[in-house]
């Protein structure tokens, strides 16, 4: 069985959890043009690398950051989302 750590519950069955998606900044929808908005709607990086993700704890409604290698599907490490603690934004080549 897979597990996953809850960074507040502890390790639990993988399927007791969601994942939201790659965690992205947003554009301003104010100021973004109709091609940015667009491209931050429907555009993902597909490139396999240790990826920062939205992951809820379904049971207990908690959600935090997991970071997980994409290619092998390995979870790093878990934690709860604080103003800093992401990775630095990959650049368009």
């Amino acid at each position: 069985m897979k597990l996953m750590t809850c960074p507040i519950n502890g390790p639990r069955a993988i399927s007791e959890f969601v994942c939201a998606g790659e965690v992205r900044a947003m554009p301003d929808p104010a100021t973004s043009s109709d091609a940015a908005w667009a491209d931050y709607v429907f555009n993902r990086n597909a490139v396999p690398a240790v990826k920062q993700e939205w992951w809820c704890h379904t049971p207990s409604g908690v959600w935090f950051i997991a970071e997980r290698d994409t290619s092998t599907d390995t979870i790093h490490r878990t934690y709860l989302y604080q103003p800093g603690c992401l990775l630095q934004p990959e650049r368009a080549a």
